[in-house]
């Protein structure tokens, strides 16, 4: 993973482009990747981690009614969660993660596994819809891997 990042930290400096997260069930392990490339600073100003619904909502603007129609573990609030950072960050790509790591808290509906990951800018946002083998650990891990490739299709795609 760390030469992924190394290359994709690579690729904004180029660009002169910024890049900023805010992550949920990854709880910082996205932002971790992407600064422990040195230099990252120059392209990484933003990590949030908004685990609660709470800081969903006042730090990244998530609506309140997404929040109760769709739940935390959705599409819809990836987008918003990627959305709200584009916007109080000011960066040119958000990454944003929302999901179910286990071991408890899955359902029927959403499994233990189930990840949201949104990627990009406000004009080429994408959300990926994920579903996760393994534990806690596994899940997380394969979260910021799928993130990271994600934003090298994004780069890809400018």
């Amino acid at each position: 993973m760390m030469a992924q990042a190394a290359s994709i930290i690579d690729e904004l400096r180029r660009r002169k482009l910024a890049v900023a997260t805010a992550e949920s069930c990854t709880g910082g392990m996205l932002a971790a990747a992407l600064t422990d490339v040195p230099g990252s600073s120059d392209v990484f100003g933003w990590g949030l981690v908004t685990y609660s619904n709470e800081a969903k909502a006042q730090l990244l603007g998530v609506s309140r009614d997404t929040l109760a129609e769709f739940g935390a573990v959705s599409l819809q609030t990836a987008r918003e969660m990627a959305s709200g950072l584009l916007r109080v960050s000011g960066a040119d790509i958000a990454l944003a993660t929302t999901g179910i790591a286990g071991p408890g808290g899955g359902s029927a509906e959403k499994p233990v596994g189930l990840v949201y990951i949104a990627c990009g800018g406000e004009d080429d946002l994408q959300v990926k819809r994920c579903l996760f083998s393994g534990g806690r650990d596994a899940v997380r891990r394969q979260t910021v891997a799928e993130a990271l490739f994600m934003l090298e299709r994004i780069l890809e795609d400018r």
